[in-house]
């Protein structure tokens, strides 16, 4: 039995777009502990930081400069990381961290950590389609919206691991997003054929 659905304020306020399951997927990583594998081999700079984020995690959201400097300055507050010196290579000057043992044993901690299945079965999709029965909207035409924006971005997904030169890094990470939009989409699938129980007992509850 489905029991009745209290929605917060973000299933009215934010919009899917093709970039976002991905992105969903992907940003819940700890920046502070992907910079600091990066870091674990050597001394670099935030431009240099930003730049290998972005080639190692290629289907993640490309890190903001600011980010990347609040989070090497958090880790130097905590004693994770420190200044390195200052160099220039040719260019602008620039700051050089490096990790700290400090740094390391924490990178150790949380490389060994198991991480957790979801904890909560509801999801934004379950979520806006119950939503949308309790405003007396169309579930079914939702429904077909999210299946053609998964399958727009599945294609896009694929064209990328397919792309000739693709590197592993990139295939792995379109992989893993293609198969949880797989589940989606069968998902939505049993979803849909079943949309008459569920809205008796959504807007019976």
């Amino acid at each position: 039995m489905i029991g009745r659905f209290r929605p917060g304020p973000r299933f009215f306020t934010e919009d899917y777009s093709l970039s976002t399951y991905c992105e969903c997927i992907l940003s819940p990583m700890s920046t502070r502990h992907i910079l600091l594998g990066l870091l674990a081999g050597g001394p670099s700079h935030g431009y240099d930081l930003k730049r290998r984020h972005d080639e190692r995690f290629p289907q993640a959201r490309p890190l903001a400069y600011g980010q990347v400097y609040t989070t090497l300055q958090r880790l130097v507050r905590d004693g994770l990381a420190e200044v390195e010196g200052t160099g220039s290579e040719g260019g602008p000057e620039r700051t050089l961290y490096r990790s700290t043992e400090a740094g390391g044993r924490e990178l150790t901690r949380w490389t060994g950590e198991i991480t957790p299945p979801a904890p909560f079965v509801t999801n934004e999709i379950f979520a806006k389609v119950v939503v949308t029965i309790l405003a007396a909207g169309d579930p079914a035409g939702h429904l077909q919206l999210q299946r053609a924006a998964h399958m727009a971005r599945m294609r896009e997904l694929t064209a990328v691991k397919t792309a000739p030169g693709a590197d592993l890094t990139t295939v792995l990470s379109a992989d893993y997003a293609l198969t949880h939009l797989d589940a989606d989409l069968r998902w939505m699938t049993t979803t849909a054929a079943r949309l008459t129980t569920l809205t008796a007992e959504v807007t019976a509850a």
